[in-house]
């Protein structure tokens, strides 16, 4: 394995990432995000509901939600590059650029939806951030976590991308799922669904097209992603 790279900050990754991002056939995490995600989503109401996408990047799960008819999807981001593709592809998308844990344009209990997807390890201060969007999340609610697994985290796995010649890492923080389910616990989430999925065999050939078998048989067995869906109580319970 080679030595760990030196993460750079997610804002200035991802404006790099940008350009790119959609264009990546052979991606293991976004093959299992997408999958995962459409799982999770499966039995959500979206029709007519206001959602969410906190860390949105190109809107990758836009089409699916827009195809159930929302009536408001509003994306949020720290990558301006990133919302600029997003832009490109919905021209009348609602975007906000992120610059710290508050959403300001987000009224107490305005949301019916908080979906986050590939995001959680990027987040400095995850209370924080829980805590916020609990506040704009309407009593009966649903929130839909999903991200990189942070037992390959701490394993020492890296969310990387090529650019170039140059290989770049982004900033991870690893959060260990008991500690994820105690905050929203705490707030007063209900748990509708944890999913952790583990490296396996199937997963062999995103490895073999990038020549990295040594990785994979590495981190096999290792729990690579993990999706949550919770539900904020209604308000008569």
């Amino acid at each position: 394995m080679p030595s760990r790279r030196k993460e750079s900050e997610p804002a200035a990754a991802y404006d790099i990432w940008a350009e790119s991002y959609d264009h990546q056939p052979d991606n293991l995490m976004l093959a299992l995000d997408e999958a995962l995600c459409t799982d999770l989503l499966r039995p959500v109401t979206v029709t007519g509901k206001v959602i969410a996408d906190i860390g949105c990047g190109t809107g990758r799960h836009w089409k699916k939600i827009f195809d159930r008819e929302p009536a408001r999807l509003m994306g949020y981001d720290v990558s301006a590059g990133m919302l600029a593709i997003l832009r490109q592809k919905y021209p009348a998308s609602e975007t906000y650029l992120l610059t710290g844990s508050a959403l300001p344009e987000l009224p107490d209990a305005s949301c019916d939806l908080i979906l986050s997807t590939l995001t959680v390890a990027h987040i400095p201060d995850l209370e924080a951030v829980l805590r916020e969007w609990y506040r704009v999340l309407r009593p009966g609610g649903d929130m839909i976590i999903t991200d990189y697994h942070p037992e390959a985290l701490a394993k020492g796995g890296q969310r990387t991308f090529r650019e170039g010649e140059k290989v770049i890492a982004v900033r991870n923080h690893v959060y260990p799922i008991r500690q994820i389910r105690a905050l929203t616990s705490r707030l007063g989430l209900q748990e509708q669904l944890v999913v952790e999925k583990v490296i396996d065999e199937t997963m062999k050939p995103y490895y073999e097209k990038q020549q990295a078998v040594a990785v994979f048989e590495r981190f096999r067995g290792v729990r690579i992603i993990y999706g949550i869906h919770l539900k904020k109580p209604d308000a008569a319970q």
